[in-house]
């Protein structure tokens, strides 16, 4: 099960935020080249995706999330915003990847969100990602 990394929920850097992480038993590169090919973008960033490399470069899915790349450190740290086509505002996502040959830890944080509330969905949301896609790499 994913957990709920201990940040404090409200910074005055950052707004509302929420983290949530999980070890898995696979490689960085292994975990890195899952979720930044077409299968592991589907699944944390929302079908029909394509994820560029550089900053600047914009996304949409196809359920209307759009944003764009901040920064991209090759098997290590993907930065991006972050706007489902519901919400008036957009949200930093930083993915990062960290970890051995034997294990490594997959962190979802997200920041600049609206308040209480959507932190405590956006918990529920990254936690489901996470799970699936967990459940992804033991498929693989």
């Amino acid at each position: 099960m994913a957990r709920v990394t201990k940040a404090t929920a409200k910074t005055a850097g950052s707004g509302w935020q929420v983290g949530v992480s999980q070890t898995v038993p696979y490689s960085g590169a292994q975990v890195w080249d899952f979720l930044v090919g077409r299968e592991g973008v589907g699944i944390w960033l929302g079908p029909g995706a394509d994820l560029g490399t550089e900053p600047g470069a914009p996304y949409e899915t196809a359920n209307g999330t759009t944003g764009e790349i901040r920064g991209r450190s090759e098997g290590d740290k993907l930065r991006l915003t972050w706007r489902p086509k519901d919400w008036d505002h957009d949200s930093t996502l930083q993915i990062t990847v960290s970890g051995t040959e034997q294990k490594t830890t997959l962190r979802f944080h997200q920041e600049w969100l609206a308040g209480a509330d959507e932190r405590e969905e956006q918990r529920a949301y990254w936690t489901e990602v996470t799970e699936r896609v967990v459940a992804a790499l033991a498929e693989r």
